[in-house]
């Protein structure tokens, strides 16, 4: 038995349950870490190369304990490149990661360019793209011309450890009160990855950190595993909610991805030749920095996806793992929540109060007080005596609910989604067969097998109208507590050795989450008959979750530094696929001062997915309960956000359609401005629109960065002009939310705003023409039903592309205001069809 020291992950917390430390039992971490930069054992036996028209083959030796391993190479369609490696001869079958990769990726052939004792060189196609084998010891490059664009184990660092026969209990780790049996012994895998030219790395979220990774030299790694972590800390690798194991890596010159395609818990380590180092202009050392991933268990397999641009990263992962889905546009307005609105009346005097304060919203949402005693599916009988009423009530303002169905299940003899699930077998089993139980909050609770598609598909028929009692078609889903939380279990989660099928959840564990939010979100759609798309808010996530909904970022706090890092936290969502992500506005735990509440608001509503929530024991803070001072700017703040909806729609369009995010760092737009490299506290949506939100206390002031030289910015609320390429220092008040339109951009917006966005779908849209000296101005708008699959089915959409140019706008018999002196045109009540062709001129 191994008696694991602790790594301690956080200091002592409070819950309403129990004290607990984070801990984390870092054998196979420490084993891995041991291992350092220098000669591989690992050879490769170029006499066994098989080369075929889809991939490469060719076994791997570890001259130390003479393991081998087979190494498979793909070249993949669209500038990318896989990299498997497993066991020639394993035991037992090796955990491969099945349901994120959208399809087989296409493949192009390999073609094998040169052949000598010492390695094999092989076409990658383009643009002298190369790949270099080399044999001992075992190292791959990826050059393009004499430019190495990426090595792998080129320190030396591959490791894996093969599964081999073991005395019962002989790896049996034990930490606190915890037992992990390690039936497989040790098994985890290791590879390192050097990028030449690189300093700037981006990704693998979630961490609440920097946007730009940091060094992990003499300090903790990156940590990707899901768990239900209790008001975390900022500026911290410790794991989160989610894991996406994707990192971005960008220069000046490119961009280039990698993804490590392993749901086990990992680390990432990066180091870095510059990392904190000022280098002399006049040296000529080349910046470079290295990343090793380190997994429990699994297989490597890798994706390069190799750029070059940003949108070609974005579009190479897109093609791996699915776009974004496209949300009912109602998802992208103004949400409401807390744990927990009361009941059916509290519920209706919220609703009330908006419309007495002349607030717009268009979804409520409850928390898990609304059930019969955490049984989800149901509603407590006495504050929710009637259901079908209270959402009636909601419709007929053409408004919504969100409900929260979490995946543990009370056990429960009359309770029958528990019956259910225990008869059909669906429930995640102990390490000795039994049904896996474990502490959340209906008390004991079993954990529906998500992996399972039968269980999948019998969750997704109780979503169906005659089985969810009480919902209607203006009701949507919440999966919290989907790492899986489990109160008593290590580190609040599952036990690694609880088996899901044949797997040990250390195989799976980051994978658990997706499962949960794809089989509701396919239950939503299903309950419609296919018609309908989903909306669906989930708390953990895995590459490819973008498919199936929206994320957050957890249980925050109400301090000025969470609303800060909300920020860096959904820009790394977004480089990642996610661009339907936000953080809890006001913070979820604590109470915010009134100044950071209506700071929160104004940041949140140019974030993609924004809600209000709060704790149970936080005092009430619906946006009028702060003087009429503060309801005024956070209702000015809401309006912001429904004025650009039409805006919103067509970004979430565009990621959907090509995977390119809502919610970008500067330099996805400016990649060759190194100012932008590090810059995390102001953003863009889409290529239009500079964000700089305000989120100092006391801030009389901020500096934004207007980039693009010879480019202009427009102040949205003044329409006062800036030219870019300069730091500019804006003054600012508390009413104050520093927005900038890009000069040469055309952009929707709809100015009179309603109760909810579905009030507003016959009003006119007024068009933003901000004209550039260097481009004519261009923008588009796209028009659909706004919560059908029609759009895509039927093609029943409307998808138009604006110009000015030569004093000529598109439309005809407009009323317009044109104000030379800014380069600003108004056009207000165009009376036209938004689907026809027209042309202005202005005389």
């Amino acid at each position: 038995m191994v008696q694991c020291s602790q790594y301690v992950l956080l200091r002592w917390h409070n819950t309403n349950l129990n004290k607990h430390v984070l801990t984390l039992c870092v054998c196979a971490l420490r084993r891995q870490r041991a291992l350092k930069p220098g000669q591989s054992p690992y050879r490769a036996l170029l006499e066994t190369l098989e080369l075929t028209n889809t991939k490469l083959t060719l076994q791997l030796i570890n001259d130390n304990n003479k393991v081998r391993l087979l190494l498979e190479l793909y070249r993949l369609q669209g500038n990318m490149t896989r990299v498997k490696i497993n066991e020639l001869k394993p035991l037992k079958p090796r955990f491969e990661v099945p349901d994120v990769l959208i399809n087989d990726p296409p493949t192009e052939p390999l073609s094998l360019l040169s052949r000598d004792e010492n390695g094999v060189v092989l076409s990658l196609g383009a643009d002298s793209q190369r790949l270099i084998v080399s044999a001992k010891p075992f190292r791959l490059d990826i050059m393009e011309g004499r430019e190495v664009l990426l090595s792998l184990n080129s320190r030396g660092l591959l490791a894996f450890e093969h599964l081999r026969i073991l005395e019962d209990g002989m790896w049996e780790e034990t930490f606190k009160s915890h037992t992990d049996s390690k039936p497989n012994g040790p098994s985890s895998i290791s590879l390192d990855f050097s990028l030449p030219g690189v300093e700037n790395v981006y990704g693998i979220p979630e961490h609440a950190d920097s946007l730009k990774l940091k060094a992990t030299d003499g300090g903790d790694p990156y940590r990707l595993f899901n768990l239900d972590v209790f008001q975390y800390e900022v500026f911290n690798p410790m794991a989160l909610y989610g894991a996406i194991p994707v990192m971005l890596s960008h220069s000046a010159q490119r961009t280039m991805g990698i993804f490590w395609l392993n749901a086990a818990e990992t680390w990432v380590d990066i180091s870095s030749n510059t990392a904190g180092k000022v280098r002399p202009t006049h040296t000529q050392s080349t910046p470079q920095t290295d990343v090793r991933w380190i997994s429990e268990s699994g297989i490597i397999d890798v994706f390069i996806m190799l750029g070059p641009t940003p949108t070609d990263v974005f579009s190479q992962y897109a093609s791996l793992t699915g776009t974004q889905a496209f949300p009912p546009l109602s998802a992208l307005a103004y949400h409401q929540c807390r744990w927990n609105y009361n009941d059916q009346e509290d519920v209706a005097a919220v609703d009330q109060g908006f419309d007495d304060h002349d607030i717009p919203y268009d979804f409520i949402w409850l928390d898990i007080e609304h059930t019969d005693g955490k049984r989800y599916f149901t509603w407590d009988p006495h504050k929710f005596p009637q259901p079908k009423d209270m959402l009636q009530g909601l419709l007929d303002k053409r408004r919504k609910m969100v409900t929260i169905v979490d995946p543990h299940i009370k056990v429960d003899s009359s309770y029958k989604i528990h019956n259910e699930i225990r008869s059909k077998g669906f429930y995640v089993k102990s390490k000795d067969g039994g049904d896996y139980e474990g502490w959340c909050w209906p008390g004991n609770s079993g954990y529906p097998d998500f992996t399972n598609p039968e269980m999948r598909a019998w969750w997704a028929s109780m979503f169906a109208y005659d089985q969810y009692e009480g919902s209607m078609e203006n009701m949507y889903t919440w999966n919290d507590m989907n790492e899986p939380s489990v109160f008593n279990g290590p580190e609040v989660t599952m036990h690694k050795d609880a088996l899901h099928g044949n797997w040990e959840n250390r195989d799976l564990h980051n994978l658990y989450g997706l499962y949960v939010q794809r089989a509701t979100a396919e239950g939503l759609i299903e309950r419609s008959g296919g018609v309908e798309r989903p909306f669906v808010l989930a708390r953990a996530f895995f590459a490819g979750s973008q498919r199936y909904g929206a994320v957050w970022t957890g249980d925050n706090a109400a301090e000025w530094e969470h609303l800060k890092i909300s920020i860096p936290m959904c820009l790394s969502l977004s480089l990642v696929g996610v661009s339907f992500c936000g953080a809890d506005v006001g913070g979820f735990f604590k109470s915010p001062s009134t100044e950071l509440l209506v700071r929160w608001y104004q940041t949140g509503a140019y974030q993609p997915f924004f809600r209000a929530h709060a704790h149970l024991d936080t005092p009430r803070r619906e946006p009028w309960l702060f003087g009429p001072e503060n309801t005024a700017l956070i209702r000015e703040a809401v309006r912001q956000r429904y004025a650009l909806l039409p805006y919103w729609y067509q970004l979430f369009y565009h990621a959907h359609h090509s995977g390119q995010p809502v919610m970008r760092p500067l330099w996805v737009e400016y990649p060759q401005d190194t100012a932008t490299f590090s810059m995390d506290d102001q953003f863009l949506l889409g290529e239009d629109l500079l964000v700089h939100p305000v989120t100092e206390e006391g801030a009389r002031g901020v500096t934004a960065y207007l980039p693009g030289k010879g480019e202009v910015w427009f102040d949205v609320h003044t329409f006062q002009k800036h030219n870019g390429a300069q730091n500019l220092y804006i003054p600012v008040t508390i009413s104050s939310i520093p927005v900038f339109q890009r000069g040469g951009s055309i952009i929707p917006r709809k100015a009179r705003v309603r109760r909810s966005s579905s009030c507003m779908e016959h009003d006119p849209y007024t068009l933003f023409v901000a004209l550039s000296p260097k481009r004519f101005a261009q923008g588009e708008l796209y028009i659909d039903d706004g919560h059908t699959f029609n759009f895509d089915k039927q093609k029943q959409f409307i998808h138009r592309r604006f110009s000015f140019a030569n004093n000529a706008l598109s439309s005809s018999q407009l009323e317009f205001e044109f104000d030379a002196s800014m380069s600003v045109l108004t056009l207000r009540k165009p009376g036209v069809n938004a689907g026809l062709d027209w042309t202005v001129v202005l005389q």
